[in-house]
């Protein structure tokens, strides 16, 4: 079986987020980056990957990705922050800009 990834895109540190869910990060996080993707992420700019949790199925993905949206702007932050508190592009681990 295949596993599920719940993941946090950021605009900037602090900046607009966007939380999502795939079957393969590197294939989805590489189509938000390159722009191919039309929509929210595209417009604002969202493609710096800061957080990212992997379940044993998608449809456990599916779950914990419904409940983080769900969640106040501050919870998503401090999730970010638990984890990633230089709010590093976990691709790169290249900072993200205040700005």
């Amino acid at each position: 079986m295949k596993p599920g990834y719940v993941y946090i895109l950021a605009s900037r540190r602090n900046g607009t987020l966007y939380v999502g869910v795939t079957g393969d990060l590197e294939r989805r996080i590489s189509e938000h980056q390159s722009g191919i993707i039309q929509g929210f992420t595209k417009q604002y700019g969202v493609k710096y990957l800061v957080y990212c949790e992997e379940f044993p199925t998608i449809d456990q993905a599916i779950a914990r990705e419904k409940a983080i949206k769900k969640w106040r702007r501050v919870w998503k932050l401090d999730l970010i922050e638990s984890n990633n508190l230089n709010w590093l592009d976990l691709m790169t681990g290249v900072p993200l800009s205040r700005e």
